[in-house]
């Protein structure tokens, strides 16, 4: 492995966009494999949550390494599709932050640690209601859902989404995900949810877990 692909793994934990990106392009420029670089970057974003646990590190500093993270990741991603490759994909999930809420700070971590973690993430924004879940998990009909709610008067929308899901027949072919500050293991017991994690890297942790994917 290159020490440009070491650069690129500090600049990712210290929420360096720029240095990142530069790193990464020098990486690729001196035969560095995208696939493997993708690999070692995503393992890296451990090394973040291990610090956002710890204290070190607040929410500002985790949405600054996701954000690293994905400029190294869409460049290692071109020059996949540059050489008529395909990114390794461990699975479809959809997420966003439910109808009334529009807060997505969560939201946006959970999809960079998914991303990084070689899931294909689609993101339906803010103030999602159930039915644009439902249309979106109808056409790209994906592994799981991740439905964000940061405000007590809105997580009763994922308990609508639950019911909505088995209502349309959905339910037993998607996880359902659940998080935000309200949230807890009892709640996601109680709307019968599937995942319930109080940080995103627990969450996809626990989705890899379920889903059998190698961690």
């Amino acid at each position: 492995m290159t020490d440009k692909i070491e650069e690129m793994k500090e600049a990712i934990v210290d929420g360096d966009e720029e240095r990142a990106a530069e790193a990464t392009r020098e990486a690729l420029d001196e035969g560095a494999e995208p696939q493997e670089a993708i690999k070692a970057a995503s393992k890296v974003l451990g090394e973040v949550g291990d610090k956002y646990d710890s204290g070190e590190y607040f929410l500002f500093d985790l949405v600054a390494s996701g954000d690293a993270m994905n400029e190294a990741r869409e460049i290692l991603e071109e020059a996949i599709f540059a050489e008529g490759g395909e990114r390794e994909s461990e699975g479809k999930v959809v997420i966003g932050t439910v109808e009334g809420d529009i807060h997505d700070i969560g939201k946006k971590i959970l999809g960079s640690v998914l991303t990084a973690r070689g899931f294909e993430v689609f993101d339906l924004g803010v103030e999602v209601p159930a039915a644009e879940f439902v249309e979106e998990i109808n056409e790209i009909e994906p592994d799981a859902v991740g439905a964000s709610a940061l405000l007590t008067t809105t997580k009763e929308k994922q308990r609508e989404l639950v019911e909505v899901l088995e209502e349309e027949g959905l339910r037993d072919d998607v996880l359902v995900m659940v998080g935000g500050a309200p949230c807890t293991e009892e709640w996601k017991d109680e709307i019968e949810a599937d995942l319930y994690g109080e940080n995103a890297f627990v969450a996809v942790s626990k989705l890899q877990e379920t889903m059998g994917v190698e961690a």
